[in-house]
């Protein structure tokens, strides 16, 4: 399978099909295909696994594309403008995300809930108690919103965000809560209540343009 990403600040993923090539996406995530492509609809791992992959912000049905020629074409956008991140996994390595940032995958990619380890990080996190794993044998794609900056966290390095900058990070990475100290900063601050905490070792993908954000933003000003 080859890959194109094209569009700027709005990009489309496009990928290259050989006969027997198969692409995965979520419900309603194609764009447009060219006409020797099937789809195939199932829970891909039973009704359970959809579920859980539903808790997560994904769809319970996933949506299978195969080529039955080559040289075939299948097109996937974005729900939000940002970039589209590349991974390709193999070896046991995973890569945790936020909630809706799948796209598409070749089809021995996992995708699966990542519950938090600090209760804290699910009671006053939006993005902080489930995420999506991603992990198995092939490449996976994720949205990212707004344009990203990767940081690689050394042993008990921390940074400290905004929870909805998180956009993905590798398993390694301790993910937890801190409260914003002082009477004056939380009222006034603008930050809210609550903090996230990362701390290395282990890269960690960070969003300049959350959506939750611009929700808030947009409240805001409608009331």
């Amino acid at each position: 399978m080859n890959h194109n990403i094209i569009g700027g600040s709005f990009p489309v993923l496009i990928c290259q099909l050989n006969k027997g090539e198969k692409m995965v996406t979520q419900r309603g995530g194609m764009s447009w295909r060219t006409a020797d492509i099937e789809m195939e609809t199932n829970t891909t791992g039973g009704v359970l696994k959809g579920l859980k992959r539903s808790l997560a912000g994904g769809s319970i049905f996933l949506n299978h594309y195969t080529a039955y020629s080559d040289n075939q074409e299948i097109a996937f956008g974005l729900s939000f403008p940002g970039e589209i991140k590349t991974f390709e996994l193999s070896g046991g390595k995973e890569i945790v995300a936020q909630k809706n940032a799948f796209i598409a995958c070749t089809e021995n990619i996992d995708i699966d809930i990542f519950f938090n380890r600090k209760l804290g990080a699910g009671l006053f996190a939006n993005e902080g108690f489930i995420l999506e794993r991603l992990s198995g044998e092939g490449i996976v794609f994720i949205e990212i919103d707004g344009s990203s900056k990767e940081y690689n966290l050394a042993p008990g390095e921390k940074l400290v965000i905004d929870c909805g900058y998180l956009a993905a990070m590798e398993p390694t990475v301790t993910f937890s809560i801190e409260t914003v100290k002082g009477l004056k900063n939380i009222a006034f601050g603008g930050e809210g209540l609550f903090l996230g905490n990362l701390t290395g070792p282990g890269k960690v993908w960070l969003q300049t343009l959350p959506v939750t954000g611009l929700e808030r933003m947009l409240d805001s000003t409608s009331k």
